[in-house]
C-alpha cells in the first residue's frame, strides 16, 4: 500500500510524468511495429510479438490518462488547476484515439488467438489501423513538445513510476514470449498461402 501511495504522491505532475514515461517507450516500440509493416508477410512473427509486448503498455497508458480524467471531473484541485485539454482533443481526438486503439489491439489479439490470416477480422484490424494511425499521429503532434519537460519533472515517486513502466515492459515481454508459438503458427500459415512452403 505504501508503494501505491508513493506512486500517487506526485499528484498531477506525477501523473503527467508517468504518462510521458510510458509514451516515450510506446513511441520507440510503435516505430519497431511500424517497420514490420514494410514486409508484413515476412515479419508477421515479429509484428505479433511486438504487438503483444505493447498490450500491457497500452493498458498502463490508458489507466494513467483515465486517472487524470477522473481526477479532473471529480474536481481534484491540482488537476482542475492544470485544466482540461483543448475541447477538440477532449471531445473528438481522444475518444477516436482510445476507441481505435482498443479495436486495433483487440482485433490483433483475436487474430492471434483464433489463428486467422484472412476474413472480416483481418479487414477490421486493417481498417482500425488506418483510423488509429491518423488519430494517434495528431495526438502525438499535440503532445510531443511537452514530452521532454514532463520526463524531466522532479516530483516525489519518480523512481516508482520508472519502475512501474519497466515492470510493464517485462510483463509485455513475458506475454509476447508466451504467445510466440501462436505467432510462429500464423507466420507458417501466411508462408503456406504464398507458396513458400511448397518450394
Amino acid at each position: 500500500m505504501r508503494k501505491w501511495k508513493g506512486l500517487l504522491r506526485g499528484g498531477s505532475d506525477g501523473n503527467e510524468q508517468l504518462t510521458a514515461i510510458v509514451a516515450a517507450v510506446l513511441i520507440l516500440l510503435l516505430a519497431v511495429e511500424g517497420a514490420t509493416l514494410l514486409d508484413i508477410r515476412g515479419l508477421l512473427t515479429v509484428h505479433a510479438f511486438v504487438g503483444m509486448l505493447l498490450v500491457p503498455l497500452i493498458a498502463l497508458k490508458l489507466v494513467s490518462v483515465g486517472w487524470r480524467m477522473l481526477r479532473y471531473y471529480r474536481r481534484g484541485d491540482e488537476y482542475v488547476h492544470r485544466g482540461p485539454p483543448h475541447v477538440v482533443i477532449r471531445a473528438l481526438l481522444a475518444p477516436v484515439t482510445v476507441l481505435s486503439t482498443v479495436v486495433l489491439f483487440g482485433t490483433g489479439v483475436a487474430l492471434l488467438a483464433l489463428d486467422r490470416t484472412r476474413g472480416t477480422l483481418v479487414g477490421l484490424h486493417k481498417a482500425s489501423f488506418v483510423v488509429w494511425l491518423g488519430a494517434t499521429s495528431l495526438h502525438v503532434l499535440t503532445r510531443v513538445l511537452k514530452l521532454l519537460p514532463a520526463l524531466r519533472l522532479r516530483v516525489p515517486g519518480a523512481a516508482l513510476r520508472v519502475g512501474l513502466a519497466a515492470a510493464t515492459v517485462v510483463a509485455g515481454v513475458m506475454l509476447a514470449t508466451l504467445t510466440l508459438p501462436a505467432a510462429d503458427h500464423l507466420q507458417d500459415n501466411v508462408s503456406a498461402q504464398i507458396g513458400i512452403d511448397d518450394r
